[in-house]
């Protein structure tokens, strides 16, 4: 007995529902079931504007999963990818924002964060699994991220923050009054290790030099505070146990502007000037095609006519 049409729409939509993000096949594996992410720390993932996640798992040879988390966008792609890397993970060349372990890749491309585990995806197989990715921003980086120093860096200890959860959850003891988040404010924080202890730093972004300065005079307000202002950057270390290696770490900080030009430039076809000179030299070439076109063609009847007595082109008249 055939089923309701009504059935097998119902079945469709789960199936669709279900399978959103991973396709049937990917790599050497065949999708078994996929399913909705369940994740911890909401408040986090809310911040970073969690808009869709699911995992799913492939069988094969080699069976593994993959995870994917569609964000509001690729900072927030960053920061979770920040946030979900292993501590163990080393760099990976699968894409700009990728680490790797021994047996899965954490990556993250566009507004999307993918984990993969029992798995190290080809570059030809992320190439054709971005192409169908469902509503995939590949809007820029955060100029942010090129400020943290390099030097006594501790690997994977980068962290983004967006809002006041990830403030209080990755540099806390400063409030979220005084980063000011809602002047448009976001943070870089990292781990340093000059010397004896660890050193943490963050950096705060601002749309302007003026609202940096402002917000340097309420963090340096704080207890055990050293700031440094540069542009519209403000680098903060609470606590240090050394302040020559906070000093240290805090001048390395320096924020370069960088100019964009997209104004409109004029080219000579615009100048009315040009358009005018560009005429009369139009003018003049068609003139001087037509004085030679007309020497010529008169010639040319002097040629044909010499030595005849009678001339070719001469009418016949009736005398009617």
């Amino acid at each position: 007995m055939a089923k309701p049409l009504s059935v097998v729409l119902f079945a469709l939509l789960v199936a669709s529902a279900q399978a959103g993000i991973w396709p049937e096949h990917f790599g050497p594996g065949e999708r078994k079931d996929a399913s909705k992410v369940n994740v911890s720390d909401q408040k986090l993932w809310s911040e970073y504007g969690l808009e869709e996640s699911e995992k799913a798992s492939y069988g094969g040879e080699e069976p593994f999963t993959a995870t994917a988390y569609r964000l509001q966008d690729p900072t927030a792609a960053l920061a979770a990818f920040y946030w979900q890397r292993p501590k163990n993970s080393t760099p990976s060349t699968l894409d700009k924002l990728a680490a790797e372990t021994s047996d899965g890749v954490t990556l993250a491309h566009g507004n999307y964060l993918l984990v993969f585990q029992g798995l190290k995806p080809l570059p030809s197989d992320m190439a054709r699994f971005y192409q169908q990715l469902p509503k995939l921003d590949q809007s820029p980086l955060p100029a942010l991220i090129g400020y943290l120093p390099s030097q006594n860096l501790v690997p994977n200890s980068e962290r983004y923050v967006t809002g006041p959860v990830g403030l209080e959850t990755f540099f806390p003891g400063i409030q979220s009054g005084a980063a000011a988040f809602h002047l448009g404010a976001e943070v870089e924080t990292a781990t340093f290790h000059p010397g004896s202890s660890d050193v943490k730093l963050a950096i705060f972004s601002y749309p302007t030099p003026t609202l940096a300065r402002e917000r340097l005079a309420e963090i340096e307000k704080l207890p055990g505070a050293m700031a440094k202002r540069s542009g519209p950057l403000v680098a903060v270390i609470l606590g240090a146990s050394s302040p020559d290696d906070a000093e240290r770490i805090l001048s390395q900080v320096k924020y370069q502007a960088s100019i964009s030009w997209s104004q409109y430039v004029p080219s000579r076809k615009d100048n009315i000037g040009d358009l005018i000179v560009n005429a009369f030299i139009l003018i003049g070439v068609l003139l001087a095609f037509s004085t030679v076109a007309g020497l010529a063609f008169g010639g040319l009847r002097a040629i044909v006519r010499r030595g005849k007595t009678e001339d070719p082109d001469a009418l016949t008249v009736l005398h009617l």
